[in-house]
């Protein structure tokens, strides 16, 4: 067996994670000649084979799902190192990908992000919002914003925020229908919501609490198409305050009686948790968050 070269692994590990050359390549900043080129040097060097070749993609031996174990701790203690070695400067480089919500990201951290971004020029910072598709246990993402906490697995998780969602209408809408004056009127009026069999994660099923057993007249996956929906004036939608407030052609039906609680979760493991580059974009977000509290918690309507 020959010496292999170390930094094959990351290669290895980013085709274990992923499947496809493809995509860790684009993980990695390359092409996939040159993981497929890296894969099959490591494979040579160890005599054996550490990936089974199908139409599918790349499927580890069992071989190669042991080797995945030391490869991970060599990860960690190259990052642990790097965390050491990169104390008390600003240079980070590397991709950062988070998995977050579409609501979240879209109307929060959206425009917000490229001061993050222009501050740490090295670092990459990919925003996945179809967190439906992601992973965290396959490691499609290194940090995940969400609904829940996780229940299992060697994840570090903190809340990030609480926040709150209200009923809303158009002024136009609400003018051309019958007037709302408790929870029971709501019966009489359209609603737009998410495709309930489309819901992935209990967070979102919005009309349970509100109104069980109303179907939404227009439903969506997307939380844009639903705000747009709303701002035409189709009907009413559930929003978070921090989306609605934005758009005052949006008033809220009942604020101070119904409304929904939920809370926003930051998700990583615990064995990237402390890297430089998972730190500043971790530290950035709860920043971000925190100087926005009152409005996450939707207190200009309840105070």
């Amino acid at each position: 067996m020959r010496q292999f070269t170390w930094d094959d692994l990351q290669y290895f590990l980013a085709v274990a994670r992923t499947g496809q050359l493809t995509t860790a390549a684009r993980r990695l900043r390359t092409n996939h000649v040159t993981v497929s080129r890296r894969i099959d040097r490591l494979e040579e060097s160890l005599s054996a084979r550490l990936f089974e070749r199908n139409p599918r993609g790349y499927v580890l031996t069992a071989l190669g799902e042991k080797l995945v174990e030391s490869a991970e701790i060599m990860e960690r203690e190259a990052d642990r190192f790097q965390n050491e070695a990169s104390e008390g400067t600003v240079s980070l480089t590397g991709v950062v990908r988070l998995s977050i919500l579409e609501g979240f990201a879209n109307f929060f951290l959206a425009d917000r992000m490229p001061r993050m971004a222009q501050s740490y020029p090295g670092l990459s910072i990919e925003m996945v919002t179809i967190q439906q598709i992601v992973s965290l246990s396959r490691r499609d993402a290194d940090l995940s914003i969400t609904l829940h906490a996780t229940r299992t697995g060697p994840y570090f998780q903190e809340k990030l925020t609480p926040y709150r969602l209200f009923i809303y209408g158009s002024r136009d809408y609400l003018a051309r229908h019958s007037p709302i004056g408790e929870q029971s009127d709501l019966s009489n009026h359209r609603f737009i919501g998410y495709i309930e069999d489309m819901i992935f994660t209990p967070g979102l099923d919005y009309m349970r609490e509100i109104l069980p057993g109303l179907h939404p007249a227009y439903q969506s996956s997307s939380i844009f198409a639903q705000l747009s929906a709303t701002r035409s004036g189709f009907g009413l939608c559930i929003l978070p305050y921090f989306i609605a407030c934005k758009y005052p052609e949006l008033v809220p039906v009942l604020p101070k009686d119904l409304h929904l609680n939920r809370d926003y979760w930051m998700i990583c493991h615990e064995d990237i948790v402390s890297t430089p580059r998972i730190r500043a974009l971790s530290d950035f977000i709860k920043s971000e968050v925190e100087m926005q509290s009152s409005v996450f918690a939707g207190e200009p309507l309840l105070g």
